[in-house]
């Protein structure tokens, strides 16, 4: 109904712009009958050219057939315009019916008249030509776009499926090491564990979640470290309120913990602290993982980094944010230690729609 609407004011200012000379010079809106009816004309007869355009079979190479077939449709649809044009004039009084029988039907029309409205016959298959390959262009444009779309989310699930068989090989190594000496802390260590794995099951489709959620996950591995470590291992977390919903990578802040206490808390004999902080700075989130362990090696950069946690959270950020809205870095403390360092575009989730998070 929307196009039909469009097309019949289209042609409709077309019959008001082609009259502006008789109306300009005082003739009234009577004078303009017949370049309403012309067009109005082409307007009945637009479609029927479109429906055959449609049902033509050639296409790609085949365009030379497609023009010849036109080629000679166009004189029919002339012809056609001519019956439909003649028919408006007497409808609206300016021809007598009597003009739509054979005899009359042709003899006011010149043969320059044939011929302009045969080339304005083919100005409109040109036009719809123009809009059908305009179409072919736009759907190519949004099946690229679906590929590529495709295609950054099966990375980012290979990304997400090589990152949880890695933490999942390190959790069960840390019970494994306390099976024979303390069953009871054990158990623990497994209840945990079975919650993680459920909160990782529950956000497998997602490749982001709230930062509330996030923390909650984390929450349950550092359960774990905690029997594991003991005193030795202390934790500080400060998240700001305004940043509690944030969206945010699933599953991206517990391989950066877990890099620090396996690389530097677990290295000093006294242990150390491991620090989580989340705030906003603007329009971006910026979150911290700090430890005070033994730092980082001489000469270590990100690229050369064997460590699969680091890399593939780092992929996944960029993957998630493409166009540079995003910063990882990881740098040495002045006091001793390693910071990790990830700003993210803020957007809010909204706490509504998020009651699992706080859970």
């Amino acid at each position: 109904m929307g196009r039909a609407l469009f097309a019949a004011l289209f042609w409709t200012l077309l019959g008001v712009f082609f009259s502006l000379p008789s109306l300009s010079a005082g003739k009234g809106l009577m004078s303009s009958r017949e370049e309403f009816a012309w067009w109005w004309s082409w307007g009945l007869i637009t479609p029927f050219i479109l429906a055959f355009d449609r049902r033509l079979p050639f296409s790609g190479k085949q365009i030379r057939w497609r023009i010849l077939t036109h080629l000679a449709a166009s004189l029919i649809f002339t012809a056609a315009y001519r019956v439909v044009s003649v028919a408006a004039m007497a409808a609206f009084g300016i021809r007598p019916w009597s003009a739509l029988l054979i005899p009359g039907l042709f003899t006011l029309w010149r043969p320059n008249d044939f011929l302009s409205n045969w080339f304005l016959c083919w100005m409109i298959v040109g036009v719809l030509q123009a809009y059908r390959y305009y179409e072919r262009y736009l759907s190519s444009e949004l099946r690229l776009e679906r590929m590529e779309r495709s295609f950054s989310e099966a990375r980012l699930n290979a990304l997400r499926m090589q990152l949880d068989p890695h933490f999942l090989f390190n959790a069960l190594n840390t019970i494994s090491s306390h099976v024979e000496r303390d069953p009871k802390l054990t158990r623990r260590m497994i209840e945990h564990l079975g919650d993680l794995l459920r909160m990782s099951l529950e956000s497998k489709d997602r490749q982001e979640i709230p930062l509330a959620e996030e923390m909650a996950f984390l929450d349950y591995y550092l359960e774990i470290q905690k029997i594991r470590f003991g005193e030795q291992l202390k934790i500080e977390i400060e998240v700001a309120p305004e940043v509690r919903y944030a969206s945010v990578p699933a599953l991206f802040i517990q391989p950066l913990v877990e890099n620090a206490i396996r690389h530097g808390i677990s290295h000093r004999a006294s242990g150390g602290t491991v620090m989580v902080s989340a705030r906003k700075l603007g329009d971006q989130l910026v979150i911290r993982v700090q430890d005070d362990g033994v730092g980082l090696p001489p000469n270590w950069t990100l690229e050369s980094s064997p460590g699969l946690g680091l890399a593939v959270t780092r992929e996944r950020i960029a993957g998630l944010h493409p166009n540079g809205e995003s910063l990882f870095s990881v740098r040495r403390r002045k006091n001793g230690g390693t910071e990790v360092e990830i700003l993210l575009p803020l957007r809010v989730i909204g706490e509504e729609t998020n009651g699992s998070a706080s859970a």
